[in-house]
C-alpha cells in the first residue's frame, strides 16, 4: 500500500551539544525532550545499536533530543573527532544539505540567528513577486548547518508551482 509517510526527526552533528542545545532552544524554541548525555561503547542495548551504525570504534559521544512545536525530533550529536569544516556547504555531493524551518516573521528569526553567532547566507528571496508574501532565506546556525526559512507552509509555498 502507498501512502506518505510523516517526518518522524534528524540528527544534526554539532562541535558542541551544550551550546547547540541553548542555541536552538533559545533561536528556533525547540523544546528539550532529553538533556545532553552521554553514550558508550558497550554491550548495552543502545550502545550495540550504535555500533550496528557507526561501526566499531566510535567509543562515545553526547547527544541530546529536543522537539519542533509539530513534534519533529531533533537529535543533536557530538562525536569525539567532530570535524568543522570550512565550507560545510557542498550541496554538489549526496545527502542532506540543509534543513527548513517556518516562520511568518522570517526577518525577524534570521536577525536572531544573526544575533546567536550565525549567518544570513543570502538576501530574502520571494517566490511570487508582487502576488503573494511568499517568502524564503538560507541562514548558517553557528555550527555550519545550514538552515532554509519560510515565510509559509512548504505545500502553499509549491502549490501554484512557484518557479
Amino acid at each position: 500500500m502507498r501512502y506518505p509517510r510523516s517526518f518522524s526527526h534528524i540528527g544534526l552533528s554539532v562541535p558542541n551539544v551544550e551550546k547547540a542545545v541553548e542555541f536552538y532552544k533559545e533561536v528556533m524554541g525547540w523544546y528539550v525532550i532529553m538533556e545532553p548525555s552521554e553514550v558508550v561503547e558497550d554491550d548495552s542495548p543502545i550502545g550495540v545499536m550504535c555500533t550496528d551504525v557507526f561501526g566499531p570504534g566510535w567509543d562515545k559521544f553526547k547527544i541530546a533530543h529536543m522537539s519542533t512545536s509539530d513534534k519533529v525530533g531533533i537529535e543533536l550529536f557530538e562525536f569525539k573527532q567532530n570535524e568543522n569544516p570550512d565550507n560545510n556547504f557542498e550541496y554538489w555531493k549526496t545527502g542532506i544539505f540543509h534543513y527548513c524551518v517556518q516562520d511568518p516573521d522570517l526577518e525577524g528569526l534570521v536577525e536572531k540567528i544573526v544575533a546567536h553567532g550565525g549567518k544570513q547566507r543570502m538576501p530574502v528571496r520571494y517566490y511570487y513577486p508582487g502576488e503573494k508574501p511568499y517568502r524564503m532565506v538560507y541562514c548558517e546556525d553557528p555550527f555550519g548547518n545550514l538552515v532554509e526559512i519560510y515565510s509559509h507552509s512548504y505545500e502553499l509555498t509549491y502549490s501554484d508551482g512557484a518557479y
